[in-house]
């Protein structure tokens, strides 16, 4: 079982940038793929952004590419979104969650954290 916890998050004026980091309980944090994803008032919650268990493979969300990184640190059980280049339409609780296989559906994750608000005013 994971345990996940996000911080980070808070307010930024567009253009500006944040780091979410999800810090993980357990000793096979290293074995899941980890991914964000977020949700804004009255919108399903979006995918975002998933790193493989190693760290070598990642994959973005066009909404996020190019301004957003997705890495993670095995060692001190981390995953990590940086964001940059923010928008307005960014504004949403941000989540982290665990999954045992490569998917970008929030179905495919069994674990996950309680969020962490971002907002972006422009």
């Amino acid at each position: 079982q994971v345990q996940l916890v996000e911080s980070g998050g808070g307010l930024v004026q567009a253009g500006g940038s944040l780091r979410l980091s999800c810090a993980a309980s357990g000793r096979t944090f290293s074995s899941y793929r980890m991914g964000w994803f977020r949700q804004a008032p009255g919108k399903e919650r979006e995918f975002i952004a998933v790193i493989s268990t190693g760290g070598g493979s990642t994959y973005y969300a066009d909404s996020v590419k190019g301004r957003f990184t997705i890495s993670r640190d095995n060692a001190e059980n981390t995953v990590y979104l940086q964001m940059s280049s923010l928008k307005p339409e960014d504004t949403a609780v941000y989540s982290c969650a665990a999954a045992s296989i490569w998917t970008t559906r929030a179905q495919g994750y069994g674990y996950w954290g309680q969020g962490t608000q971002v907002t972006v005013s422009s």
